[in-house]
C-alpha cells in the first residue's frame, strides 16, 4: 500500500474543491472529491481515506448530519474530520466540535493553517497505526470528564477557561508560571490528562516549559496543548516539533476552547481504551508469562506470591526466580514505569530483556551481589537504544540456605519488610538505587541479613499500598506490617489477601504483586 495520505474533500462548490485540491496536491496528498454527502459516504466506504475535509452547507444533507453519521460507525470513530466552512459563529463552532469534528478551518482557506492542522491530525493517527491498533475502536467515550492543568500568567484567563471546562465536568488545576507547574507535576498523582499552557510567560516561556517536560520520563507523555495569541507559521511549526497535540487560539470564545479541550481528552481516552483492548487480545496469544504460576521449591524457605494484573491485562509488574546454585536462589519483582499507557507497548520485550540479561550476568559470575547484579543489568539496558527509554523498579533478593541469610538490593522500589520472629518486630530495608535504565553507571547498595525459622520477608509493588477503599483511603504500608506482626495461625499470604480484598472491595488501580518468603 502507498504511503501517500488520502484525503476526501466534500463540498458542493466545484471551484472550492478545485482550489483545495490544487493546494493539497502540492503537499503530495492524494485527493478524492465529492459534491455531496451521499457520494462522499460511498467513497469513504470504498477507499482507504486518511482524513475528511467537509463543507457544512450542502444540497443533500449538511455537514453536521454527515459527521454524525460517520461517527456512529466504529471504524470511523478516530478518522480525522475537519470542517471547512464560512459559518464562523460561536454556535456553529461549538456544534461542530460537539458532534465529533476534530477541527474547523474558515473560508477562504489559509493553506498554511490547513496544512498544519492536517499534518497534526495525521501524525496522531500515524502513531496508532504504527502500533497496529487502528481497528476496533471503542464505541463509547469514557464517562469521566478528565483533569486539566492550565498554565497562564493571567489568572483571569485561567479562571474563565476553568469555568467553561467545569461545565463539561472537567476538573482544573491552575498555575501562573511554568516553574511552579513543574514542581506541582512532579509531586502530583495522578497526573493530569492534559496540559493547556500559555506560550508567552515570565520566568519560563511555553517552549522551554515543554522542553523541560520532554526531558522528564514521567512527564513527557502527558498530552500538551498551547494556548496562544500567536498563530504564525513559524511559531506553530516550532510547537509541533515539540510533539504537542495542538494549538488553541486565545481569541476563541471560552466555550469553544473548552469543547476543543474536551474533545482532545475524549480522543486520548478513547484511543487508550482501544489500545488496552488490543493489548488484552494480544496478551492472550503471548506464551511468555510475566509471572510464573507458582514459586519454586527451595530448601529452608517457603516462597509464595500473589499477582493480579491491572484490568486483566498483563504487562506491568513481573516476577521471576533464578536458580544460581543448589544453595542460592535469586528472586526478582519489577514494575514497568508508565505501563498503563506508553510502556505497555514494550512491557513484554522489556521483561524478556531483563530476564535474559540477568541470566547472562549470573552465568558469567554466580558470586555477584544483588547490587552488582542490578548495576550490570542497568548498564545493559541504558546502552540498548531499543529499550533505553523504558524504566523499571526492581526488588532483588538472593536467598542462601547454606548460611541461612538473604541479600537485598533495590532499584527505585518500595521498602522490603523483614519480620524477625524471635523479637516480634518488623525491620524495614530501604534501598537508594535509581530506576533501571534511567541513567548510566548507577550504583546499588546491598543489605545482608541472617534469618531464623519463623522469619518472614515481604516485597511488593506500589499497587498494594496505593489501592484505595470506597472512601479514598490508601491501603498503605502499615497494614502490611500489621499483618506480619499478627499472631494468626493462617499463612501470611492468605491473611494478607483477605485483608487487602476486604479493604479495597476487589477494586484495584494498578497491578497487584506481593512475594512472601517464610524461613522454615
Amino acid at each position: 500500500m502507498s504511503s501517500t495520505k488520502q484525503i476526501l474533500i466534500i463540498d458542493d462548490d466545484p471551484v472550492t474543491r478545485k482550489v483545495i485540491k490544487r493546494g493539497l496536491e502540492k503537499n503530495n496528498f492524494r485527493i478524492f472529491e465529492s459534491s455531496g454527502a451521499d457520494e462522499g459516504y460511498t467513497l469513504l466506504s470504498k477507499e482507504d481515506i486518511d482524513l475528511v475535509l467537509c463543507d457544512v452547507v450542502m444540497n443533500d444533507i449538511d455537514g453536521y448530519e454527515f459527521c454524525t453519521l460517520v461517527r456512529k460507525e466504529d471504524r470511523y470513530k478516530a478518522l480525522p474530520f475537519i470542517f471547512i466552512t464560512s459559518k464562523n459563529s460561536i454556535e456553529d463552532k461549538t456544534r461542530a466540535l460537539y458532534i465529533g469534528a476534530d477541527d474547523f478551518v474558515s473560508k477562504p482557506v489559509n493553506f498554511d493553517e490547513l496544512s498544519l492542522k492536517i499534518n497534526s491530525l495525521l501524525k496522531r493517527v500515524g502513531i496508532y497505526k504504527l502500533y497496529s491498533v487502528k481497528d476496533n475502536i471503542e464505541s463509547t467515550f469514557e464517562d469521566e470528564g478528565g483533569r486539566v492543568l492550565i498554565v497562564d500568567d493571567d489568572p483571569m484567563i485561567s479562571a474563565v477557561i476553568s469555568t467553561a471546562l467545569k461545565d463539561l465536568k472537567i476538573d482544573c488545576i491552575s498555575e501562573t508560571n511554568a516553574k511552579d507547574s513543574l514542581k506541582m507535576l512532579t509531586n502530583t498523582f495522578p497526573k493530569p490528562d492534559l496540559i493547556l499552557s500559555d506560550l508567552m510567560m515570565p520566568v519560563m516561556d511555553g517552549f522551554d516549559f515543554r522542553k523541560r517536560l520532554l526531558e522528564d520520563p514521567l512527564l513527557k507523555d502527558i498530552p500538551f496543548v498551547f494556548l496562544t495569541s500567536n498563530d504564525t507559521e513559524e511559531i506553530m511549526l516550532q510547537g509541533f516539533n515539540l510533539e504537542i497535540k495542538d494549538f488553541i487560539i486565545k481569541t476563541e470564545k471560552p466555550k469553544v476552547i473548552a469543547v476543543k479541550v474536551s474533545n482532545l481528552i475524549k480522543n486520548i481516552k478513547r484511543d487508550k481504551k482501544r489500545v488496552i483492548e488490543q493489548l488484552k487480545s494480544a496478551a492472550d496469544s503471548i506464551t511468555m508469562e510475566v509471572v510464573p504460576k507458582s514459586a519454586p521449591q527451595f530448601d529452608g524457605f517457603n516462597i509464595q506470591h500473589w499477582y493480579v494484573p491491572y484490568k486483566g491485562t498483563p504487562g506491568g509488574d513481573f516476577i521471576d526466580y533464578f536458580s544460581i546454585s543448589d544453595d542460592k536462589l535469586a528472586i526478582i519483582l519489577g514494575d514497568i514505569m508508565g505501563k498503563q499507557w506508553g510502556a505497555w507497548f514494550f512491557a513484554f520485550a522489556f521483561i524478556g530483556y531483563i530476564r535474559s540479561s540477568i541470566r547472562v550476568v549470573l552465568e558469567n559470575d554466580s558470586e555477584l551481589t544483588t547490587g552488582d547484579l542490578l548495576a550490570k543489568v542497568n548498564d545493559n539496558i541504558y546502552k540498548d537504544a531499543k529499550i533505553s527509554e523504558v524504566f523499571s523498579t526492581v526488588s532483588c533478593i538472593i536467598l542462601d540456605n547454606k548460611e541461612m541469610k538473604f541479600e537485598y538490593s533495590g532499584a527505585g522500589d518500595l521498602a522490603a519488610f523483614h519480620f524477625i520472629a524471635n523479637e516480634g518486630r518488623v525491620q524495614q530495608y530501604t534501598s537508594s538505587g535509581l530506576l533501571l535504565g534511567i541513567s548510566p553507571e548507577n550504583t546499588y547498595d546491598k543489605i545482608v541479613t541472617s534469618v531464623s525459622p519463623g522469619d518472614i520477608i515481604v516485597i511488593y509493588s506500589d499497587g498494594i499500598i496505593d489501592s484505595r477503599n470506597k472512601n479514598g483511603e490508601a491501603f498503605g504500608s502499615q497494614r502490611v506490617i500489621d499483618v506480619l506482626k499478627s499472631k494468626s495461625d493462617s499463612d501470611k499470604l492468605s491473611q494478607f489477601k483477605n485483608e487487602f480484598i476486604n479493604f479495597t472491595g476487589g477494586n484495584y488501580d494498578d497491578d497487584i504483586s506481593i512475594i512472601v518468603i517464610k524461613v522454615i
